[in-house]
């Protein structure tokens, strides 16, 4: 065994079966499987401080690595600042690395597999508040069509809270401007029909003298100058470019609009079985989060207001 293999797992003797084990697996994974360098090294990171733990608790073997050891590294991990998704990755790791020793070892269990990292905080989506959507969509009349374009970009994003990938897959066949629907293709090549706001159908309409075409037509709905499907990437630069003439504060991005789209209409109707139908999330626990947007608000009005929630004036 070379001297680099030894070290990339720790510094532990060479009898350790661990040691053994994890530099096989290491080999496995760079030559047979042809992960990447990054992989590979992903994973002697993370089965690293398996072996190192192992040490410090002179277990030498992999049938001494039972859960309750593996719960008790994740642990210390956590305390020493390591975030739940980082411990997420490593379990990850460990499951891996045990299936394989399943497979070509006389290991009969996977003991990462009956450990959890810890919950990761659930972070609420950054949004527009309805003033800041208003400013953004309230350019001055521009002759420019690219800023006309982009325009009618950003009110179907903030109109029908699309994804990006959805709206520059939209033909123009897809959008019904009589009766104001957009037919979307989601996740999973599911088909949704969204309303369209009378302002969006507006900036549609004057985007597509530019470029007329039949209203069944397979055309890109959004084009670049060159009259090609515009990219997501292009839409991202251009909404950036459009927030920063507007005077926001904030990065706009395409998903931004889409929380935002959504906060209103539940703030405003408090039906999340709708936002979630327009929305194209196949289950309601997603469209949920909206809920804790909401309930931010309330939180803020309440500390603002409430006699027994004010700080004492000193």
């Amino acid at each position: 065994m070379s001297s680099e293999r030894t070290n990339s797992v720790g510094n532990e003797s060479d009898n350790s079966t661990i040691n053994t084990a994890i530099t096989a697996y290491l080999d496995y994974l760079a030559l047979i499987k042809r992960s990447s360098r990054h992989t590979v090294a992903a994973y002697r990171r993370d089965l690293s401080k398996l072996q190192q733990y192992c040490a410090q608790q002179a277990v030498s073997d992999l049938a001494g690595i039972d859960a309750d050891l593996l719960r008790r590294l994740t642990a210390q991990l956590h305390r020493q600042g390591n975030s739940a998704n980082s411990i997420q990755r490593l379990l990850s790791s460990y499951r891996s690395f045990f299936k394989h020793q399943i497979r070509h070892s006389a290991l009969t269990s996977n003991p990462a597999q009956l450990v959890s990292a810890p919950r990761s905080p659930r972070k609420l989506p950054k949004l527009l508040d309805v003033d800041e959507s208003q400013r953004l969509l309230a350019a001055a009349e521009d002759e420019d069509e690219l800023v006309i374009r982009d325009l009618a970009i950003a009110e179907l994003l903030y109109s029908c809270g699309l994804r990006l990938a959805e709206l520059t897959a939209l033909d123009i066949q897809h959008i019904d401007l009589n009766d104001r629907l957009v037919t979307v293709t989601g996740k999973g090549n599911r088909d949704r029909a969204v309303p369209v706001g009378r302002l969006a159908i507006k900036a549609i309409k004057r985007w597509l003298t530019f470029h007329p075409a039949p209203l069944d037509s397979q055309q890109p709905l959004f084009t670049s100058r060159r009259r090609r499907r515009i990219s997501p990437r292009s839409v991202q630069a251009r909404l950036k470019l459009l927030a920063s003439n507007q005077q926001l504060s904030q990065h706009l991005h395409p998903h931004m609009l889409r929380h935002s789209f959504a906060t209103h209409i539940l703030e405003s109707s408090g039906d999340l079985r709708a936002v979630q139908e327009m929305l194209g999330h196949a289950n309601l626990s997603t469209t949920q989060i909206y809920t804790h947007v909401d309930f931010q608000q309330l939180a803020k009005v309440y500390d603002d207001a409430h006699p027994r929630a004010k700080r004492q004036q000193r």
